[in-house]
């Protein structure tokens, strides 16, 4: 069985797509599949089971850069096209079968799962996955050894408005180095690039101790470095969404973004959003009782939020 499939490629809704593939995998064991990408969320992809060929869109002026793509996928014929971009080109392909996406309600791993009619009843929707190798577990345990919990802090994100003040991330997680995870270290997660360097740069500064992963790991390394955390805290990010997929307890830090499409979704994973909509309204205190319940396995409502729960998108593990 061939398999075509258009991801995101911004990284954060690319992460949230593994859920699907990782379904069509299971469903598919001997399948081979295509995925096209962007160059951000190259590395998503590239541990993956059953790939036969990632293609990566660099984006050129007027789309010429899917004009490469194009001829390379309307000379092949496939078994199934998921085209979660929703544009025209899994209708100008051979296909016996095609899922496009179509906007819906709902969080993004329930839009993702009803392209191909799943999640439509009481199951629930595929989770999102990370994918990693030998190589990048081997440096992620150089990079966090064992001996003390670490806890990965994610201050970065795309805009400002969706970062939580520095200082509050500091005081969230001296709390806890006192509290549930006594004796834990801190290592601050970002991505490349001198926007990522500066917005990480204030954690770094009020954190001197902290295990320093900003900007000088591919993604596979970043997923292996999160599996070994004890904890993720972090923005509306892709790596907030990375996070959710290893597996660890991931908490989201949300303001002014929907959390109902873009909470992370995980076995293990929470959020909780600002009463206010920014994320100066968040308080540190709302943040420490959604980490400890969240650490417990449960899931209770927090006074920040309002009328919105700290909720969980899986069971505990």
């Amino acid at each position: 069985m061939r398999i075509l499939f258009v991801s995101s490629t911004r990284l954060g809704d690319a992460v949230l797509t593994t859920g699907l593939l990782d379904y069509l995998i299971r469903a598919h064991p001997n399948a081979r599949i295509t995925v096209a990408t962007g160059p951000v969320a190259e590395g998503v992809f590239a541990r993956m089971p059953n790939l036969e060929k990632l293609i990566v869109l660099r984006k050129q002026s007027f789309g010429r850069h899917w004009l490469p793509f194009w001829w390379f996928a309307v000379r092949q014929r496939w078994d199934l096209v998921v085209d979660v971009r929703g544009s025209a080109l899994a209708w100008q392909v051979l296909a016996r079968r095609r899922a496009v996406m179509r906007r819906r309600d709902g969080h993004k791993t329930a839009q993702l799962a009803a392209m191909l009619g799943l999640g439509l009843g009481v199951a629930p929707p595929p989770l999102p996955v990370a994918w990693t190798g030998p190589a990048e577990r081997a440096k992620a345990a150089v990079l966090l050894p064992p001996g003390q919990p670490i806890i990965g802090l994610g201050p970065t994100a795309n805009w400002h408005g969706k970062a939580w003040p520095t200082e509050n991330f500091a005081a969230l997680f001296q709390a806890l180095a006192v509290g549930p995870l006594a004796g834990a270290r801190a290592a601050i997660f970002a991505g490349p690039g001198p926007k990522e360097e500066t917005l990480s740069a204030p954690m770094r500064a009020a954190l001197p101790g902290a295990i320093d992963l900003c900007g000088t790991l591919s993604i596979p390394e970043v997923a292996a470095c999160l599996e070994r955390c004890y904890l993720y805290i972090g923005n509306d990010s892709g790596l907030m969404h990375l996070a959710a997929a290893t597996g660890i307890p991931t908490l989201g830090l949300f303001g002014p973004t929907p959390w109902q499409e873009y909470s992370p979704a995980g076995h293990r994973a929470a959020f909780v959003v600002a009463p206010d909509a920014t994320m100066a309204g968040l308080s540190v205190a709302a943040a420490l009782d959604a980490a400890i319940a969240l650490l417990r396995g449960s899931s209770v409502a927090s006074e920040a939020v309002a009328s919105e729960p700290v909720a969980s998108l899986g069971p505990p593990a």
